[in-house]
């Protein structure tokens, strides 16, 4: 478990957070409400750095009605260390938790990419979005937007079949402030372990250090086994961890 200092967990957070935005954002204290549609719990969900601009129950509330505007159900994420006094407050009006995601930090390459050849492109095309499956699922109209929403992407894939309607692999990458952040990494089941998640990662840590990356953030959840072995195996270690609250239903 990480013994990350809360102070620099939310520098973290703040810094993943520019690189996977909701369509609508707005301050709320130190907190960030953010909206996207519904798609990912990263673009709609408010994120609990700081202090919120009132007490935890009333801002507890005000989330809450944030959300209800906009058809959504509220959603707060929660990185600790840091966030165990506001997350006992959510606690206490009965939002429930989901399992926990690690946030894990290591060197932006380089990575041997298996002589893999890796498209670069600066924004996701059809044939890149049918190969992102978010939990498993095809993607919603409004995830477009969300995933081009940020400071010059990058999305990488692989396609050994240029007439497929799919891609083998796709990832994600994002650079700010010397960090590449690694999102959306999907490899199709027919393709899987030879490489491909590993030879994506390492097109854009290419990249990522031409535009000045040193290190490289990405998240993944506690049951992924596989991925945080494949992660591990690349120098990557767990710095914090954040969970998701979901608001009552209704």
């Amino acid at each position: 478990m990480t013994t990350a200092a809360p102070t620099r967990v939310a520098e973290l957070e703040r810094l993943a957070a520019r690189t996977w935005r909701g369509l609508e954002e707005e301050p709320y204290g130190d907190w960030l409400l953010r909206a996207g549609g519904g798609f990912t719990g990263r673009a709609n969900s408010v994120l609990v750095t700081g202090d919120p601009p009132e007490d935890l129950r009333s801002a507890v509330v005000g989330v809450t009605g944030w959300y209800a505007d906009r058809g959504l159900r509220a959603c707060a994420a929660v990185p600790v260390p840091g966030g165990e006094e506001v997350d006992a407050a959510f606690a206490a009006a009965g939002w429930t938790r989901d399992e926990d995601v690690l946030v894990l930090v290591g060197p932006a390459g380089p990575w041997p990419g298996a002589g893999v050849p890796v498209l670069l492109d600066d924004a996701p095309d059809e044939v890149w979005l049918a190969g992102y499956r978010h939990r498993g699922a095809p993607l919603p109209a409004t995830a477009a937007a969300v995933l081009r929403n940020a400071e010059r992407p990058l999305f990488a894939s692989v396609r050994p079949d240029p007439a497929a309607d799919r891609p083998a692999a796709v990832a994600r990458g994002v650079v700010d402030d010397g960090w590449l952040v690694v999102s959306a990494v999907t490899v199709d089941e027919r393709y899987r372990r030879r490489g491909l998640a590993t030879a994506v990662m390492a097109a854009l840590a290419t990249e990522g250090r031409a535009r000045g990356a040193t290190s490289c953030l990405l998240q993944v959840t506690a049951s992924n086994a596989p991925a945080l072995t494949l992660y591990a195996r690349m120098g990557f270690t767990e710095h914090h961890r954040y969970h998701y609250r979901w608001a009552p239903r209704g």
